[in-house]
């Protein structure tokens, strides 16, 4: 099959440092090259596949500091796609709603996966504009904003099955990774460590838009005993960190789509402890792969208690769900379904479509 990845360029795929839809478009691209499809990635030119690489931009746009209009490029890069569309079989989008309307005028079969949150006034409109325009979720919660979308499939993040393992670590600390916003709750994780007295390291990057809000919000409270800010890591360096966490704190207040985290993590054979928000309980098993909870209190009791689930279990209900050849064999069978004549698609087996 002829299949174009259509990548953001904010980020490199995969990302050099923090990126979460960058990275799932990695690792979607390479096992769909690993089981002989005929792969193109659209995305930056500092970017590195097996796939055929089509440079929209020399680099990621988060480091060109020559960038003042971060939509120029991606606006471009719809156009080049759209040029050579007829050369694929289908078109697979990771960059919000930015091909509904010139993709809906060309024949190449789409699908837009929509990674971010979907809770936005702004968005409703333009799904009231393009019905028909077929998008495939991450979860079933992140569609509840958005019943009137067109969801084809939902098809869940997954990992190569050997990227992140379990290393020999004495767990020692709570953990925090990914990135510092009110979301995700930084000055929750530290309340929970200090309460139930355990270390709590911090490993995340700070966007410029986030920054006050570390200023004011984040960066007094790391002083206090036990809290260690690492900043930003690498790929490479999560299995060691997580792999030495009691568990991944993860106090998130907002709609979550996925959580990415959640399944590094679990790769790792590290529990999670989650407040219950957005898709939590799609990914987690309460009392198998962590503890979801509904707030501090119930988050620090969980963390007392952390050491009777079964590390070897947690990996394993990760090689079970969450391996990126399982989420390439899904999208596959969807894409299936977009080329097929409308007719037959309807009775084929395989990933579910809206009708």
């Amino acid at each position: 099959m002829r299949i174009a990845q259509i990548a953001p360029l904010t980020e490199a795929v995969p990302p050099k440092l923090y990126g979460g839809t960058e990275r799932v478009v990695s690792y979607l691209t390479e096992e769909l090259v690993a089981m002989g499809h005929d792969v193109t990635l659209f995305a930056s030119g500092d970017s590195c596949t097996s796939a055929k690489l089509r440079a929209m931009w020399p680099q990621a746009l988060r480091f060109d500091p020559a960038i003042m209009d971060l939509t120029s490029p991606t606006l471009m890069m719809m156009e080049d796609v759209r040029r050579v569309s007829e050369t694929f079989d289908i078109l697979h989008f990771h960059v919000d709603h930015w091909p509904f309307s010139l993709f809906t005028r060309q024949r190449t079969p789409f699908v837009t996966t929509l990674h971010g949150r979907l809770d936005l006034a702004e968005l409703q409109p333009i799904y009231a504009r393009f019905p028909g325009v077929p998008v495939a979720s991450i979860s079933e919660s992140q569609r509840i904003p958005l019943p009137q979308a067109n969801f084809v499939a939902t098809v869940q993040h997954g990992l190569p099955l050997n990227l992140l393992q379990p290393l020999p670590r004495r767990p020692e600390y709570l953990a925090f990774l990914g990135r510092i916003c009110p979301e995700k709750g930084p000055e929750r994780a530290i309340e929970i460590a200090r309460r139930s007295g355990l270390p709590l390291r911090i490993a995340a990057k700070v966007d410029r838009v986030d920054q006050r809000y570390f200023e004011e919000q984040v960066r007094p409270l790391l002083g206090e005993p036990g809290i260690t800010f690492i900043g930003e890591i690498a790929e490479h360096e999560k299995a060691e960190f997580l792999s030495g966490a009691l568990a991944l704190l993860s106090p998130i207040d907002w709609p979550e789509p996925f959580g990415l985290v959640n399944i590094e993590a679990m790769a790792c054979g590290t529990p999670v402890i989650t407040f219950d928000r957005g898709s939590v309980r799609e990914i987690l098993e309460d009392g198998l792969t962590g503890f979801i909870v509904e707030d501090i209190g119930a988050a620090v009791a969980a963390a007392r208690r952390i050491g009777v689930l079964d590390r070897a279990r947690i990996r394993a209900e990760f090689e079970r769900r969450f391996t990126a050849r399982r989420m390439a064999e899904e999208y596959v069978a969807l894409y299936e379904q977009l080329i097929m004549p409308e007719e037959q698609a309807r009775h084929a087996p395989g990933v579910r479509l809206a009708v």
